[in-house]
């Protein structure tokens, strides 16, 4: 009797698995055309989706099948359970941090104690053996390389008057507290040679972000484009909007007519006042580095990093996402 050797799925096979379960073939189909057990496809596409609404990712269920068979004799939590493993490395590759995994997991299996791990200890998994190429791989997909970070002064134009601008020091005191949606901050981030630029505009309570394709700085192109955006959202969520001393706010008053919001001018210098758009800012040029022609960038390009952004869970808002938030919104005021 001849007794087959046992060989390990390959990387191609992998990427046959997953272009036969696009085209909706069956487990047995596939093992047929791959000459496998049927046993061995459906441990396969078992072990690495973890429900029906997920679907089987070639590389990434190579990447961790090597990273299992490697740790077999030095294993964490992460090398020890699949679906862990699985679950953290997909996080990392949606660029999500240690951090938002740790308590996206929390949020999604509160009572599974195999699911629950600590921020740190997916560090300490990502830096067990950081010359190793897996480890290499895992490094690159964290949000911060860099040990100490130096934030970018923001550069405006000159002393150009705003007229009829209502200061934040009258924006009343409850859009402080953010106990309703509907409250916005936005701003322009610029490109390179301060040739381009788009606009982004958050909500204070849910964080969900809207990025503005802008064909120009100028005051009526941005006062257009965000009418566009805004009036796109249900009456509920266009209360009012705090934006900072930027001269292309310069037609607000055309927002305000377009869109019924208000707006509200921060003080000049000080971002903080605007803090949660400053730090959406910072996320967005993760995707749009310095330097980067906005003019370049498809309008398409930019839905998809405001998806992203809007599907990452937040700490700040209980690990929930944007778009999780802004639908519970949308059901009270149904």
């Amino acid at each position: 009797m001849i007794v087959k050797k046992h060989r390990r799925l390959t990387l191609k096979e992998r990427v046959q698995i997953q272009t036969l379960l696009n085209e909706k073939k069956t487990k047995t189909y596939i093992a047929k055309t791959l000459d496998r057990a049927p046993s061995t496809i459906s441990r396969e596409i078992n072990k690495w989706v973890l429900d029906n609404n997920d679907i089987y990712d070639a590389e990434l269920a190579h990447w961790n099948a090597k990273d299992e068979y490697a740790n077999k004799r030095n294993r964490d939590k992460i090398s020890t359970y699949s679906l862990l493993r699985f679950f953290v490395y997909k996080g990392l590759l949606s660029n999500w941090t240690p951090e938002q995994i740790s308590g996206r997991l929390k949020e999604l299996y509160p009572n599974d104690p195999i699911m629950a791990i600590s921020h740190e200890a997916i560090y300490r998994h990502i830096y067990t053996r950081p010359q190793a190429s897996l480890n290499k791989k895992l490094i690159k997909l964290l949000v911060r390389k860099k040990t100490t970070r130096n934030p970018s002064k923001k550069r405006r134009g000159g002393g150009s008057k705003i007229v009829n601008q209502v200061s934040i020091d009258n924006r009343p005191g409850h859009i402080e507290l953010r106990l309703e949606a509907g409250h916005w901050e936005g701003d322009l981030v610029i490109g390179k040679d301060h040739k381009s630029a788009i606009g982004t505009i958050v909500e204070r309570k849910t964080r969900f972000t809207i990025i503005v394709k802008l064909n120009s700085k100028k005051a009526d192109e941005v006062a257009k484009e965000f009418s566009k955006k805004l009036n796109q959202l249900n009456n509920n969520l266009k209360k009012s909007m705090t934006y900072d001393n930027g001269i292309e706010m310069a037609r607000h008053e055309k927002i305000t007519e377009n869109t019924g919001m208000k707006i509200y001018f921060a003080h000049p210098y000080s971002s903080w006042e605007r803090g949660t758009n400053e730090n959406t800012n910072g996320l967005i040029r993760r995707y749009l580095p310095k330097g980067t022609n906005f003019n370049e960038i498809s309008e398409n390009q930019l839905q998809i990093i405001q998806d992203k952004l809007n599907n990452r869970p937040r700490k700040i808002i209980g690990y929930k996402t944007p778009l999780e938030m802004i639908n519970i919104e949308l059901k009270l005021v149904a």
